[in-house]
Formats: C-alpha cells, structure tokens, sequence
C-alpha cells in the first residue's frame, strides 16, 4: 500500500529492513518518537514455513510496490537472490531496495513461460489482478497470494500445489506487531480463531 512507503519521511527512526525495504507498515511509539517497522517480511516467511516452505529456489514474483519489496526480502531469507520481478512498468524504488538487500532480479513483463521452472509465485497484486495469470499457474509447486479478502482469489482457486492465502501472511505480520507494541508473545492461536472467526 502507498501508506507503507509515504510514512517514512514522518518517522524519527526505522529498522534496517523497513529502511532497506523501503515500507513501514508498523509505527511503535517509544519516548514519544515514531519508530518504523516492516513485518510483512516477517509474516511472508512465517506464512510460507507455516506451509512447510523453508527454501525458494526460482521465484517469480508478480508486482513491483511496497509488499514486492517486501517479498523480495522475504526470498533472500529463503535463499532466492535471483527471483523474477513481473511488472508492467519501471519498478525504480523496488530495483534500489532490491540493490540495498543484494537481491538481483530479473525484470520482465509477464508470459505464461515466465512460470516454467517457477517453485515459488508469490502474487503481491491487488484482488482481481492476477486473475489473468491464473490459468497459466496450476503447475506451480507453492504459491502465496498476499489477498485475503475476498477468498479464494481466482490465482488461488487454480493453483494445484500448496496454496497460502494472505490471511496467513496477515496474521504473523500482525502478531510481529503485537510484539513490538506490547514486548510480550502474541497470542498466535487466539489471533488465528478471531481471524476465522
């Protein structure tokens, strides 16, 4: 979201990743400066190893905003320093993050071969816009579609392999924050009923 990255000139001081990411979508109030965090990072990883997801190795990531950063953060600590950028224009702010976390990804517009040999998509689309790649991803082996509402998406529903929603990714970003504002262990299981709920 436009926010995550619009908030950082307001802040007094950020984390090395919500700098390097370029996106804060975590503002924790301490002696009463704003202080920025990024746990989308944080809840992409989680998400996935929630799934059995440990590692990447060819990831094409369909997107080139706040949460692509992010994602391309997420796949260096998957191992992926190479994935695939698919964007329809010039990702500038994301090429210089992904410089910044030494990830260097391949720019292309997307064609159904781009998934050839892809063991990883992660779709940081807006809901609706990656319908039309749906039918080119059933062969994909995992796939993290960072939509959570409305579920599935169409990305979703015609993925064949390990499918995780974003409401997966939504919740262990949201119980990072939940740390850093209390101190305390969030309540996972207790956020994950309400979340269904």
């Amino acid at each position: 979201m436009p926010l995550k990255q619009a908030v950082l000139p307001l802040l007094d001081s950020c984390s090395p990743q919500a700098r390097d990411v370029a996106a804060a979508n975590t503002v924790v109030l301490r002696d009463g400066r704003r202080h920025g965090e990024n746990t989308d990072v944080h809840g992409i990883v989680a998400a996935l190893a929630e799934h059995g997801v440990s590692s990447a190795g060819r990831a094409v990531v369909l997107g080139g905003g706040a949460t692509a950063r992010s994602a391309l953060a997420a796949l260096r600590e998957l191992g992926c320093t190479a994935p695939v950028l698919v964007v329809r224009s010039s990702p500038d702010e994301t090429l210089a993050a992904a410089s910044r976390l030494g990830v260097t990804p391949t720019v292309v517009a997307f064609t159904p071969d781009v998934l050839d040999g892809c063991d990883l998509l992660v779709s940081t689309l807006p809901s609706g816009a990656a319908d039309p790649v749906a039918p080119y991803a059933t062969a994909v082996p995992v796939l993290l579609d960072v939509v959570y509402d409305p579920w599935p998406t169409a990305l979703g529903s015609a993925a064949r392999g390990v499918v995780v929603g974003g409401a997966t990714m939504l919740l262990h970003q949201a119980a990072r924050q939940v740390e850093l504002m209390t101190g305390l262990p969030a309540p996972l299981e207790a956020m994950r009923a309400a979340l269904k709920g």
